[in-house]
């Protein structure tokens, strides 16, 4: 039982500037998502080095009850939709017992025209529904995720001079050898073992995974002001600033709901 989907992102940014772009998101991003007594626990923040390759190792708990369907909350076990990540470079890797998110991603500075970049075997790349993203189309955002501010097709960098994209920019793209550009490659492989469930969740797995990609990448490109001089030492400063946030407001809120629900006990005790 598996499903998969590559989902190709073209940018007009070198990878370099990509991963800088990239790990800053992922610090906004990660901070707008924590609320609500739900949100990200950050276990672990640090640097690796394994078999030659560097980067840095986070280890992370999501607790995802208030963000699933109504369908799945009605049927998931207590404490099922808590969920780790391990990531190395912000490539993540999620595991349960009986669901299994795996995303690998290749960036290439290229025009997102490469087949089969993850050497899969000639059966299962046959299965593979290929699922190109245009961060400047409109129609691939849904009403309730639309933020001027983060339109790139409206957006024009002080910076960097970039943008606004229009309807044609990739073409304008290939046309200019001396531009930046990239395609992040991301190979979604879901499996979900709940018999009776299986097609409805994957499918719902999938578009939500292409819904967070083209959020995540037009904020990236309308942000790149906030994040094109920074350093990968300036990164690391403010992922671990980040990291401490996150964990002061994610243990304040559960303090919050154990204290009321621990008065609203006593105050049950005292009427019963």
């Amino acid at each position: 039982w598996r499903s998969q989907s590559e989902f190709r992102k073209w940018l007009p940014k070198t990878t370099a500037k990509y991963q800088v772009g990239q790990l800053y998101s992922v610090a906004v991003a990660s901070k707008n998502e924590t609320g609500g007594g739900e949100g990200i626990e950050v276990l672990k923040n640090e640097p690796y080095e394994k078999d030659g390759e560097k980067g840095q190792y986070t280890h992370k708990i999501y607790h995802l009850k208030s963000k699933v369907p109504a369908f799945v909350k009605m049927i998931a076990p207590e404490g099922s939709l808590v969920f780790h990540e391990k990531a190395w470079n912000a490539y993540p890797y999620c595991r349960t017992n009986d669901f299994i998110i795996k995303i690998e991603t290749w960036h290439k500075p290229d025009h997102g025209i490469l087949e089969n970049v993850h050497k899969l075997d000639a059966p299962t790349w046959k299965s593979v529904e290929v699922v190109p993203i245009d961060i400047a189309d409109g129609e691939q955002v849904a009403p309730a995720d639309y933020k001027a501010e983060e339109d790139p097709a409206l957006f024009k960098s002080a910076k960097t001079g970039r943008g606004p994209l229009g309807p044609n920019w990739k073409k304008e793209l290939v046309s200019k050898a001396d531009c930046p550009r990239m395609c992040a490659y991301k190979l979604v492989t879901v499996k979900f073992k709940w018999w009776g469930l299986q097609n409805k969740v994957e499918s719902f797995i999938h578009k939500q995974e292409k819904r967070i990609f083209t959020n995540f990448h037009r904020q990236l490109f309308c942000w790149i002001d906030k994040w094109v001089e920074l350093t990968m030492e300036d990164i690391r400063r403010m992922e671990a600033e980040t990291q401490k946030e996150l964990e002061e407001d994610f243990w304040k809120t559960r303090e919050f709901i154990e204290c009321s629900w621990n008065f609203a006990t006593l105050l049950l005790t005292m009427v019963g």
